[in-house]
């Protein structure tokens, strides 16, 4: 007999539950949106950093015109520099020097870069008698200084002035040599008075009978003639020249007592009030003290002789920001505008003793230290007459 036939074998892979398909088809349709997604997500970086280097190209490219345009800016703004006629110096906050071009170099000296400029104005610059400008050597320096940024720097502008100086000099001297030429008939009038009563009265002396005194008085009379025809030579030559010689440094305080002390006596004289009011604050003036003192004595002299017995002089001395203003104040008779019009006017008077040359001088005194005189009258309100200067700033 046959024997029995034996039972079928299992299979080799198990079988897969109908579950777990399905999960293992929800995670493969998970994962292929996923990669989707990363594939969409990637494109699109690829896109941004293709867009940015293309704008990071760009603005490179921007960025080096710009640098090549400064370079191009700068190397033009070192030649302007090197070129121009004035000195320029950068400041930095602290005030040392950064940079000078050479025209600043030339006159300050080569040693510039890093030293500090306070200590610069002190060894190389001198103050003159005009506010912002200096003497350095023999030459005339306006010097100008602007903030330059938040951080405190400055420029300073070095202007060389000198010849511009020397030409307003010259031509000042001109004018003055023309209104000498105008003025010479009158000048020959002005002498000839005054000289014909010294012949006069000097003829009188030759007289063997004339009596002591009356020789005493005669002699006096002439002297007296003698000594206004000096005087009279003497304004001439100081209107001729117009210059103010030497340079001193005074206090306001100082010149208004020397002028209280000189013409105290001679109000008390004529019985006038004459006050002085100092507002200087202790100002000190740069300039030629002794022609100062002589324009204010010519002031002061047309007010005593504007006032009449029992009046008063006000002499008064303000300062103003960079200006001080010395005013001569009296309450006399006063001037119309006409006569105010020409009273500096050389040899213009309305005194029959006057010379007409006082009032010129002392402008021209005012001028040549940088400032100037002004009248303000009206008939029977009295006179002032306010010389005005520059001072240095405080």
């Amino acid at each position: 007999m046959n024997a029995p036939a034996a039972s079928a074998a299992p299979s080799s892979t198990a079988a897969v539950a109908p579950g777990e398909a399905e999960h293992l088809a929800e995670a493969f349709r998970v994962f292929s949106r996923a990669s989707e997604e990363l594939a969409v997500v990637y494109s699109e970086l690829q896109g941004q950093v293709a867009q940015l280097t293309g704008e990071l190209a760009a603005a490179n490219g921007a960025l080096r015109q710009q640098y090549q345009e400064k370079a191009a800016l700068t190397e033009r703004l070192t030649l302007l520099l090197d070129a121009l006629p004035a000195g320029v110096v950068v400041l930095d906050g602290s005030g040392c020097v950064l940079q000078a071009n050479p025209a600043a170099s030339r006159v300050l000296g080569d040693a510039l870069v890093g030293a500090g400029w306070t200590a610069i104005e002190a060894d190389v610059l001198e103050a003159s008698e005009t506010p912002g400008e200096f003497l350095s050597g023999e030459r005339r320096l306006a010097v100008a200084v602007t903030p330059l940024d938040s951080a405190g720097g400055r420029i300073v502008l070095l202007h060389d002035v000198t010849e511009t100086q020397h030409l307003k000099t010259q031509a000042e001297r001109n004018q003055r040599l023309a209104a000498m030429g105008e003025m010479a008939a009158q000048l020959a009038h002005q002498l000839r008075t005054p000289l014909a009563a010294a012949l006069l009265y000097a003829g009188n002396l030759e007289n063997a009978e004339l009596p002591a005194a009356s020789r005493v008085s005669i002699a006096q009379k002439t002297v007296a003639r003698l000594k206004h025809l000096e005087r009279l030579i003497q304004d001439m030559l100081m209107f001729a020249r117009g210059e103010v010689l030497g340079r001193e440094s005074f206090a306001v305080a100082d010149l208004l007592a020397e002028m209280a002390q000189t013409f105290e006596p001679l109000a008390r004289s004529r019985d006038l009030d004459f006050r002085v009011t100092d507002e200087s604050g202790g100002t000190a003036l740069t300039g030629h003290r002794k022609s100062l003192a002589g324009a204010l004595t010519n002031l002061l002299e047309n007010a005593l002789q504007a006032v009449d017995k029992g009046g008063r002089i006000d002499l008064d001395a303000r300062r103003e920001g960079s200006l001080l203003r010395l005013s001569v104040r009296d309450n006399g008779r006063g001037m119309d505008a006409n006569t105010a019009a020409r009273l500096f006017d050389p040899f213009f008077t309305t005194r029959a003793d006057g010379t007409g040359l006082g009032l010129s001088i002392a402008r021209g005194v005012a001028r040549a230290h940088g400032g100037g005189i002004e009248v303000v009258s009206s008939p029977g309100a009295g006179a002032e007459f306010i010389l005005t200067l520059p001072c240095p700033t405080l």
